[in-house]
C-alpha cells in the first residue's frame, strides 16, 4: 500500500512528515493493530496507511458508497476561552469569527505578515464560551507556539484570553453518505439538523462527544471529539454498528481529499503561498476584507486586486496516459515550463489521472490544453475545474 502511494506520488505528506524520534501513538493504536492496521510514521505518529482485509481502492471506493472510519487523532485540537477570544483568534487567522452563529464554524487560514500561509484549520464558534479550533499534526508545533506567542502578547495587552491544549481528546472521523445515518442510532439528537461545519455536544451510546458536520473526504459525514479514554470504546461501537462501516487509513484519505479538490499542507499551500495563488479566497469574510485587520492583509488584498494579473494560481488538471507527481513540471503547448504539479494520484472513483498544481495565470482557463513532464517523456493535460468528483456536503436548505 505504501509502495502504491508513493509509486503514484500521493504521499509526498507522509514521506515529509516521517521523523527521527520515536512516533507518538494515539489512543486507537492497540485498536488499529488488532484491526489489521498497517502502521506508518505520520507526522510523528503511527498511524494506519491501510488495513490487511482491504485495499487503499477497495477502501476509497467504499467511503464514497457507504462510511468509514478514519483516526485523525493526530491532529491538534485548541479551545480559546476569555471575553476577547474572537478578538484574539480574529488577529491570527482571516475567518469572520465575529458573525459565525453560534455552534457553527469554516475551514480558515492562518496568515504570516507577508501572506502566506502558515496553516489551514477548522473553527468553530460555541455556545459553551469558547471556540473551537482544528489544526494539522504536521504543522501542530509551529503553530501552537505562533498561538501560545500571541496569546502571550494580547494578555499582556490586557486582553482576556486563554488558549488551552486538548491533549485529552481524540478525533474520530466517520465518513460517507452512510456515516449520519448509522450515527444516528447512536444520539437522541436529530442530526438532519445539523447541517455542514455545524457542531453540537451529544451523547454518542451514552458517551460524551463533540460531533462536528465536516471531514476531508468530499462526502457528508462527522469528526467526533471524544475522550481519549473512552476511543476504542467509540471506535469498537460504531465499527460493529452496521455492515457498511468499515475501517480506512491515510491511504484512502490522501486520494478522496484530492478528489474533492481539498488542499493537502505541505504540497499544495505552504507559507510561501497567498490565498489568492491557492485560491482560497473565500475563506476570507466580506467584513474581513473591508477592515484588512489580518496577517498580511496589504499583501493578500493587493493580490486580489489585481487577480488577473497575479503571478500563479492553484488548478486541477486530468492527465492522460500516466498520473503525475509532485514537483512535475507542468508546460504549454510549446514546451514552455509554466508550473508544477503539487499533488497527483490515479482518481479510484473516475479512473483518471488527477492532479493540482500551480500554473502561470494566463493558463487557469477550464479545457486550456497543457502538457506534463513525467521523467523524461511529456503527457498531454488539460486544465478543469474542481471538484474532481462532486461533493456531497449536507447544506442547509436555502
Amino acid at each position: 500500500m505504501l509502495q502504491y502511494k508513493l509509486r503514484n506520488g500521493i504521499a509526498k505528506g507522509i514521506v515529509r512528515a516521517l521523523s527521527t524520534q520515536t512516533p507518538q501513538r494515539t489512543a486507537l493504536y492497540d485498536f488499529h493493530k488488532e484491526h489489521g492496521g498497517k502502521m506508518v510514521d505520520f507526522a510523528g505518529w503511527e498511524l494506519p496507511v491501510n488495513y490487511a482485509d482491504i485495499s487503499h481502492v477497495q477502501s476509497h471506493l467504499h467511503t464514497r458508497k457507504g462510511a468509514s472510519i478514519f483516526d485523525v487523532s493526530h491532529m491538534l485540537q485548541l479551545n480559546i476561552h476569555g471575553k476577547d477570544r474572537v478578538k484574539f483568534i480574529e488577529s491570527l487567522l482571516v475567518a469572520d469569527v465575529q458573525e459565525l452563529s453560534d455552534n457553527t464554524g469554516t475551514l480558515s487560514l492562518l496568515t504570516n505578515d507577508k501572506g502566506g500561509i502558515i496553516d489551514d484549520c477548522i473553527v468553530h464558534k460555541t455556545d459553551l464560551g469558547y471556540l473551537n479550533l482544528v489544526c494539522n499534526a504536521g504543522c501542530a508545533d509551529k503553530d501552537l507556539q505562533h498561538i501560545q506567542e500571541n496569546e502571550k502578547e494580547a494578555k499582556s495587552r490586557g486582553l482576556d484570553v486563554d488558549v488551552v491544549v486538548r491533549r485529552d481528546l481524540s478525533l474520530i472521523a466517520l465518513q460517507g453518505p452512510r456515516a449520519v445515518s448509522t450515527l444516528q442510532k447512536a444520539v437522541t439528537d436529530d442530526l438532519t439538523k445539523l447541517y455542514f461545519n455545524h457542531t453540537a455536544v451529544v451523547d454518542v451510546w451514552g458517551i460524551p462527544c463533540r460531533v462536528t458536520r465536516c471531514g476531508y473526504t468530499g462526502e457528508d459525514g462527522v469528526e467526533i471529539s471524544v475522550a481519549s479514554e473512552q476511543a476504542v470504546e467509540l471506535a469498537e461501537k460504531l465499527l460493529s454498528s452496521d455492515e457498511f462501516v468499515k475501517l480506512a487509513g491515510l491511504g484512502a484519505r490522501d486520494s478522496l481529499r484530492l478528489e474533492a479538490g481539498l488542499c493537502l499542507y505541505g504540497n499544495d499551500i505552504s507559507e510561501d503561498t497567498t490565498p489568492v495563488e491557492a485560491t482560497l479566497m473565500w475563506t476570507i469574510g466580506k467584513r474581513r476584507r473591508a477592515a484588512k485587520d489580518f496577517p498580511g492583509a496589504g499583501m493578500i488584498m493587493k493580490q486580489f486586486a489585481a487577480k488577473p494579473k497575479v503571478g500563479r494560481r492553484r488548478v486541477g488538471i486530468i492527465v492522460d496516459k500516466a498520473p503525475a507527481r509532485p514537483h512535475y513540471p507542468i508546460l504549454d503547448m510549446k514546451g514552455n515550463v509554466i508550473g508544477e504539479v503539487s499533488s497527483g494520484c490515479p482518481s479510484p472513483s473516475s479512473g483518471k489521472n488527477i492532479a493540482m498544481g500551480y500554473v502561470d495565470n494566463q493558463f487557469v482557463k477550464n479545457g486550456t490544453p497543457l502538457q506534463v513532464q513525467i521523467r523524461k517523456k511529456v503527457f498531454p493535460a488539460t486544465k478543469v475545474a474542481m471538484p474532481f468528483v462532486p461533493t456531497q456536503y449536507y447544506m442547509p436548505p436555502k
